[in-house]
This record gives structure tokens, C-alpha cells and sequence, in this order.
């Protein structure tokens, strides 16, 4: 494999950031305050989250760099425990974390420029991801390019965001407090931090994005453990600035119950025309978690088009380079969710999707260190890191079945249909 089809440390950096920052940390705060009215009880529970994004990166970064192939769970949960494992988390990933969030994300974006452009949101939420698609056809270097730019945009709006109060605020400023009050770390014990922290993991889905290329990654043994932690590491300082300046901004009864909260924001800082203009600009940002998930999503089909003569043809390629079957399924089924759903109804679910397959490969952890003893990174702090996402994870599991068992019913419902297809498919 050439250079030329080889993702740089910057890509690779820019991609987990890229898909990290979407729709979550402008959208997810509103659905916290009601249980949480608290400024010290939110800042915990975003900083709590990137605790556990930041120890799933680390376990992440010595399973991909020992296993070293591109597809993520579906090839390290098929290599760890079984083949079936790893299919039906290859299933989950196409149908629900890839395809689920880019029609999420697009309808983010369809909803913040709609306003300014006049049309229907779901038609721009189409044609964003039909572009966005269109380009990364078009090899490693266009699609690197394309992401490295709108990532680069994407933080300049956020750090010109995070700093816009100092100036433009003026007597609008909440007055909630961030230091911790009487009853705040009783509040941080209850089902309702439990079930706010599905959201926040939403927010931090993506954390793993650099390992789905770890195989068309540069130098991986030291770039991917650098992408993992860096992306990581710096998407945990944005979302804690942004949630002060949010809280900063904005009291609890007018961010409650809210999705567009980056709206709200924009509007109490700039005015109205001036909000609106802002964004839409987020909408354009938005643009990089679109185009990160497009570059990240069809490696895993792409696998599963290897390893399964019947599915052959998922892993074919064009000119380019670029696994084009792959690709175009992914913007089909994208754009049909986008069709038929509401941003909201697919939130949580993502979340408790994806949070039973990372749970597993961070599991699997404890039984590759029996296999495989040569291990190019090694995570610090062994076995508390990958204890530390275990744990946090289960407990938010938990509570979420117990405060709407249907979205754990709908994700284990998804998987039956894939493993329908493993069974029919599967190598002899």
C-alpha cells in the first residue's frame, strides 16, 4: 500500500475530534437540567465522560495497535471471542452507529440552516450527506483533505464560541454558580445522573473512530495511540467549555427540554439575524462529523466484505481506492433514516447500541493480554482503565433499563436480524 493511501497522524487526529464533536453537546444539554439543576453537578458529569471516553481510548489504542486491522469492534470482537460477536457488532455499526448518526447529525444540520435558506430541513439533510458521500469517493487524499479543512473550521467556530461571552454577554449572564452547593454530590448518586450520562456518551461517541482505520493508517503502532488520546484529550477540554458557557449564558428554564440549545446561545448573544447566521455556520461545522463518520463507517462493511464470500461485493473498490459499495450503501440507508425519523427518537438508542459493543471489546481487553503478548502499546494504569469504562458503563445501562427498558428491547431487537444473515453467510 502506498502513501498515497495512507491517513496522516493529522487525519487521524482530526478524524476523532470530527466525529467526537457533532450534535450532542449542542442538543443534549437541555434534556440534563431538569435532573440535574445544577452548574458543579453538569461540569461532573461531562467530566465524568470523558474519564470513561479517555479509558476506553487507551484499551482501544493497545487492542488496535496488537491487532492491527481496520474495522473496530467488528473485527476485534470477531478475532477476541467469536465470529458472530464480531458480525452482529459490524451489523449494529452500519445500521445504527454509522448510518444512525450521520442521519442524526444531518438532521442537526438540516434544522440549524434551514431558517436561513428556506427548505425543508430533511432535504438539506439529504444533500449534505449525498455531498458529502460524493467527495470521499474520491480517494484518501480528497477525503483527507476534505476532513482536515472542515474539522479546522469546525474548532475556530467552537473556540470563537467559548470566548464570545467575555464580550457580547453583557447583562444576560445566568448567574448559575459552578462550585458545588449542599446536596450536589448526593445528586450525582441518583438514577438521574445515571440516565443524563446516556446522553453524554452520545456527545462522546467517536472517541474510537481512529481505530476503524487502523489499517490505512501511517505508522499506526505510535500514530494511532497518538490519535486515540490526542482527538480524546481535546475534545474533553471543548465539551467541558462549552457546557460552563452554555450554563454561562443561558439559566435552567430556558435551556430545558431544548435540542437546539447552540440556537438558544447564539440568539441571547448576537440577537436574533445574528444568531440564525451562527447557526447556520454550526451547520456548515457540522459538516466534519458527517464527513468523519463517512470515512469511518464503510471500512467496517468493507471488512465484512472480506471475510464473507456472499458479501464480496462490499469490499469492492474503485479507481480511487475507496470502498465505493460500501459508501454508497451507507448514504442509501442514511438517507432512508433520514426519511422516516426524528432526531430525538434516535438519540438514546444509538447511545445503548454502541455502549454494549464498546463494553464488550473493552472486556476482551483481559483475555487478548492472555493471547497475544506482543503488544506495541501498553495502556497505563492496568486493569484499573478498562475496570473504570466497565464499570461506568454497566451503571448507566442499568439505570437506563429500569428508566426505559424499550430502547435496550429495540437494540437487542436490531441484532436479530443480523444474526439471521451471519448464520446464512457465514464460511463453513
Amino acid at each position: 500500500m502506498t502513501d498515497n493511501t495512507k491517513y496522516t497522524l493529522q487525519v487521524g487526529i482530526a478524524l476523532v475530534i470530527a466525529n467526537m464533536i457533532g450534535t450532542g453537546v449542542f442538543t443534549s444539554l437541555g434534556y440534563q437540567v431538569g435532573p440535574l439543576p445544577s452548574g458543579f453537578v453538569i461540569l461532573m458529569l461531562w467530566l465524568l465522560g470523558g474519564v470513561v471516553a479517555l479509558s476506553g481510548a487507551l484499551v482501544y489504542a493497545e487492542i488496535s495497535t496488537t491487532l492491527k486491522r481496520s474495522g473496530g469492534e467488528y473485527y476485534y470482537l470477531g478475532e477476541i471471542f467469536h465470529p458472530l460477536l464480531g458480525f452482529l457488532s459490524g451489523w449494529m455499526s452500519t445500521l445504527v452507529g454509522f448510518a444512525g448518526a450521520i442521519s442524526a447529525v444531518a438532521l442537526a444540520i438540516g434544522s440549524y440552516s434551514a431558517v436561513l435558506i428556506g427548505l425543508n430541513e430533511k432535504w438539506v439533510a439529504i444533500a449534505s450527506i449525498l455531498l458529502i458521500s460524493f467527495v470521499h469517493l474520491f480517494g484518501v487524499k480528497a477525503s483527507g483533505w476534505t476532513q482536515t479543512l472542515l474539522t479546522g473550521i469546525k474548532l475556530s467556530l467552537i473556540a470563537f464560541f467559548c470566548i464570545a461571552p467575555l464580550f457580547f454577554a453583557g447583562d444576560s449572564l445566568s448567574g448559575i454558580s459552578f462550585l458545588p452547593q449542599p446536596g450536589d454530590w448526593d445528586l450525582m448518586l441518583t438514577p438521574g445522573f445515571a440516565v443524563s450520562l446516556v446522553f453524554v456518551v452520545y456527545a462522546y461517541t467517536g472517541w474510537n473512530a481512529a481505530a476503524y482505520i487502523a489499517g490505512n493508517l501511517e505508522n499506526p503502532a505510535r500514530n494511532l495511540p497518538l490519535a486515540l488520546l490526542l482527538g480524546t484529550g481535546i475534545v474533553v477540554v471543548i465539551y467541558l467549555s462549552l457546557n460552563a458557557m452554555f450554563l454561562f449564558v443561558a439559566n435552567f428554564n430556558e435551556l430545558n427540554g431544548q435540542n437546539d440549545v447552540g440556537n438558544i446561545i447564539a440568539i441571547k448573544l448576537f440577537g436574533v439575524r445574528i444568531g440564525q447566521i451562527f447557526s447556520a455556520l454550526f451547520s456548515i461545522a457540522l459538516l466534519s462529523t458527517l464527513s468523519a463518520m463517512t470515512i469511518a463507517g464503510p471500512r467496517v462493511t468493507e471488512a465484512m466484505g472480506e471475510d464473507y464470500p456472499s458479501l464480496q461485493k462490499l469490499s469492492t473498490r474503485n479507481r480511487y481506492g475507496m470502498p465505493y459499495v460500501a459508501v454508497l450503501i451507507q448514504a442509501g440507508w442514511s438517507v432512508f433514516l433520514v426519511m422516516v425519523s426524528s432526531f430525538k427518537e434516535i438519540i438514546q438508542y444509538i447511545s445503548i447500541s454502541l455502549s454494549i459493543f464498546s463494553l464488550l471489546t473493552v472486556i476482551g481487553i483481559f483475555f487478548l493480554r492472555k493471547t497475544h503478548t506482543d503488544r506495541p502499546f501498553r495502556m497505563p494504569f492496568y486493569p484499573v482503565t478498562p475496570l473504570i469504562f466497565i464499570v461506568v458503563t454497566c451503571w448507566m445501562i442499568y439505570y437506563m433499563f429500569r428508566e426505559d427498558p424499550k430502547i435496550i428491547f429495540y437494540s437487542l431487537g436490531t441484532m436479530i436480524p443480523g444474526a439471521i444473515i451471519y448464520f446464512s453467510v457465514r464460511k463453513k
